[in-house]
């Protein structure tokens, strides 16, 4: 009977059900699901925000931010 034999894992799955209960489970794996679907609309929430806010000062060019200022040797 080595570890992955089917019946260790039965065995395994009947003491996790008597120590927490099937009721119990489910409520676990909602969490979790709550969870992750508020970390993703977290994540989103935060890529929503960069794209909004453009940098102060004008236009972006190239990675620099530019000013409105007009060029002083023109």
């Amino acid at each position: 009977m080595g570890f992955g034999s089917i019946w260790h894992w039965v065995i395994v799955l009947v003491i996790v059900l008597l120590l927490f209960g099937s009721g119990k489970i489910s409520n676990i794996m909602g969490d979790v699901a709550k969870g992750i679907k508020s970390f993703k609309k977290g994540m989103k929430d935060e890529d929503d925000d960069d794209d909004a806010h453009p940098p102060a000062g004008g236009k972006t060019i190239e990675g620099q931010a530019t000013t409105k200022e007009k060029d002083p040797v023109a």
